[in-house]
């Protein structure tokens, strides 16, 4: 009879478990479910309502106003998407003193331009000077392009950019993005790398040189908050993000896979292999060439990956986001090898081997 019991009390434990295991799946999955939603649901909130829009809406913020009364206010009249997530933003990145008045203000307006524009209670005034940045360029050719446009001497503005002092103001102030890794001995230019490629629009004809790197900063800040989930994951921090994607920037082509290099890169650095990237052996060297030969090769700095295995010590160049996106979503291949073609394809080998035999058939030999 205890036998029967004992028995009986383990299949009513059985059931029991059963039912609860029926229950508690669908519960987990749907919190799985919810929890994704909410996650890009939030990446949605953080971009503006309409990148394109042209539209000028009026706002008028009163005085006195809360921040739970500034978003209600920005949202009714469209300028962002979400009243909660533009509070929790607020908090996020510690911002305050916002100032009454009326705006005029765009939908193609970021989180980070908004929050500017109502701290400093500056209403929108039409451009009168545009700054473009390609992607891919080095810093002193961003040095060049804005002293083409705004008339201060290229050598000014590079000297700002490499002001120790102004540095680690803006170490302070952009916390999230700049680090201590800049001040590495070895990195040639601090903020090489950091200064994103976007068009700007000034409401002044001659901004200071601050006034446009900060611009620069706030829009590489606003473009890597919404990959912090996945930098950390896979254990990046905002320098080798860049570095890397600066890699992928100088070897990428219009008609070349950018997760296929990032794949490249990645292999050779779990492999030990040196990258071997020529656009380090440029950067190295200083001078812009149509071609790297042998001697090149050997020049003696630590940003020749040919020379030193791992990442150079900083950003080569400046990362466009499509760049970004592929150092963070590498392709899962077996490639170590890639080689650029004269018409700007793009050749993937698995081994030395079969590298070689491509290059000798479309570069010969150098």
């Amino acid at each position: 009879m205890e036998n029967e019991a004992w028995l009986d009390q383990q299949e009513e434990a059985k059931t029991v478990r059963k039912i609860v295991l029926f229950v508690a799946i669908p519960i987990i999955v749907l919190m799985i479910a919810a929890i994704i939603s909410g996650y890009l649901y939030i990446q949605s909130a953080l971009k503006p309502v309409n990148p394109n829009s042209q539209q000028q809406i009026k706002v008028s913020i009163p005085i006195g106003s809360s921040v739970y009364d500034i978003a209600s206010i920005l949202e009714e009249k469209g300028i962002i998407k979400n009243a909660t997530v533009f509070r929790y933003y607020v908090k996020f990145k510690n911002h305050a003193d916002f100032q009454a008045g009326d705006y005029t203000l765009t939908p193609a307006m970021t989180l980070a331009e908004i929050v500017e524009t109502l701290k400093t209670g500056k209403v929108i005034k039409p451009a009168k000077l545009k700054i473009i940045i390609p992607e891919g360029k080095q810093l002193t050719q961003i040095a060049t392009i804005i002293a083409q446009k705004t008339g201060y001497s290229r050598e000014e503005i590079m000297a700002k950019m490499n002001d120790r002092r102004y540095i680690e103001e803006l170490m302070k102030k952009y916390p999230t993005v700049l680090s201590a890794e800049i001040l590495n001995k070895n990195i040639r230019y601090p903020l090489e790398g950091y200064l994103f490629p976007a068009t700007y629009s000034f409401s002044e004809k001659k901004p200071s040189i601050e006034q446009i790197i900060e611009a620069m900063l706030a829009k590489t800040e606003e473009v890597l908050v919404k990959y912090e989930g996945e930098m950390t994951e896979r254990g990046l921090t905002v320098h080798t993000l860049l570095t890397m994607a600066s890699l992928i920037e100088e070897e990428a082509t219009e008609k070349v896979d950018r997760e296929k290099i990032a794949s490249v890169f990645y292999n050779r650095l779990q492999a030990g292999m040196p990258l071997q990237t020529d656009p380090t052996v440029l950067y190295a060297l200083g001078k812009h060439k149509e071609r790297v030969y042998y001697k090149d090769l050997k020049v003696n700095s630590p940003y020749n990956t040919y020379l030193h295995r791992g990442l150079p010590p900083g950003p080569i160049a400046n990362a466009g986001e499509m760049s970004i996106n592929a150092a963070l979503h590498p392709a899962d291949t077996d490639y170590f090898y890639f080689l650029a073609t004269p018409t700007g394809e793009v050749i993937f080998t698995k081994t030395l081997d079969e590298h070689n035999r491509e290059k000798a058939k479309y570069i010969g030999k150098q």
